[in-house]
């Protein structure tokens, strides 16, 4: 496993065990979405995977740096939802056992998939937090092996979405990424500044979520609100090993308030026909948000899935805000 901050030479390593068992996701630029936003943007649809998400990239290569007594131990992870997706395709793929403890209020269509995929699913706890430090203590008592959310393999994993960007779209400007615990944005940035330093990558998070952000700016661990309807965004402590990637990285990291990320989401149903959960939401509105200063650029934003259930479907379609 890797246990040092990863490196792009980590992140070209985990392209077979990735593409062992998934195909490379289109990147589209729509011009009903460019004219509304006022904007020259790329939809990297990461919704097309498997698992409906991006994460599934980091499972994969995280179940194939597995020795023999690690997988003969067992999985034990926490999620709220995507994560637990990923882990449970992979122990799949590879034929491990995986226990994933979700929080109360999961989404019930992730909770359904887990499961389908031979997972033990658990619920424990508020929230995702909870839900890890339990299952954690779990995993030491069984003998098992944890799979924190932020782990180098998974990083390396998720980071190859990045490279299929830079593929398609060499000539990118700024790169969007939502942040929950931080493996996509960190994985993006490792590749965009290796391959061109000149690439703006750009994190966002919740303003009612904005623990990663507000310990970014701050440069130590800072403690914020976690309020937010986006599951996948849905931390209150900060993850010590994404904020050092953050930090050499990142050029910006920004917040963006629930109502606009919502109005993001129905701008993506409307001109891309495709179903955003609220993480994926995330990216549009920070574009707009820097309207501004993202002019005459090439933007890609990443839809990192669409798992959003039906309950939050229905809200978001009866009312604005």
């Amino acid at each position: 496993m890797l246990d040092q901050m990863p490196t792009f030479r980590d992140v070209l390593a985990a392209r077979p065990n990735v593409y062992r068992y998934l195909k490379p996701t289109p990147l589209y630029s729509y011009s009903g979405l460019n004219d509304a936003a006022g904007l020259d943007l790329y939809v990297k649809h990461e919704n097309h995977q498997p698992i409906g998400a991006f994460k599934v990239r980091g499972g994969l290569n995280m179940a194939a740096n597995l020795n023999q007594e690690q997988k003969q131990a067992g999985l034990f992870t926490a999620s709220t939802g995507n994560h637990g997706q990923s882990i449970a395709y992979a122990a799949n793929a590879y034929g491990i056992g995986a226990t994933i403890a979700v929080p109360a209020g999961a989404n019930p269509t992730k909770v359904t998939a887990m499961r389908g995929l031979g997972a033990e699913v658990v619920f424990h706890g508020p929230d995702f937090d909870t839900a890890r430090e339990w299952i954690a203590a779990v995993a030491q008592e069984r003998g098992g092996y944890f799979v924190g959310p932020t782990d180098s393999p998974l990083i390396c994993g998720v980071a190859t979405f990045a490279l299929e960007i830079l593929e398609d779209l060499p000539d990118v400007d700024v790169m969007i990424i939502p942040v929950g615990a931080g493996s996509g944005v960190c994985g993006t940035a490792i590749v965009a500044k290796t391959i061109d330093p000149n690439i703006k990558v750009i994190g966002v998070q919740s303003a009612q979520a904005p623990t990663q952000q507000l310990s970014w700016a701050a440069g130590k661990p800072v403690l914020g609100p976690m309020q937010t309807f986006i599951e996948g965004v849905a931390t209150r402590i900060p993850f010590e090993n994404t904020q050092a990637i953050m930090r050499k990285y990142l050029d910006d990291f920004v917040l963006v308030d629930d109502k606009d990320t919502k109005q993001a989401m129905r701008m993506l149903i409307e001109h891309t026909r495709n179903l955003p959960e609220g993480a994926a939401g995330l990216p549009l509105a920070a574009a707009i948000q820097l309207r501004e200063q993202l002019a005459g650029k090439k933007v890609a934003i990443d839809f990192c899935g669409g798992n959003l259930s039906m309950d939050k479907l229905r809200l978001l379609l009866q009312a604005e805000g």
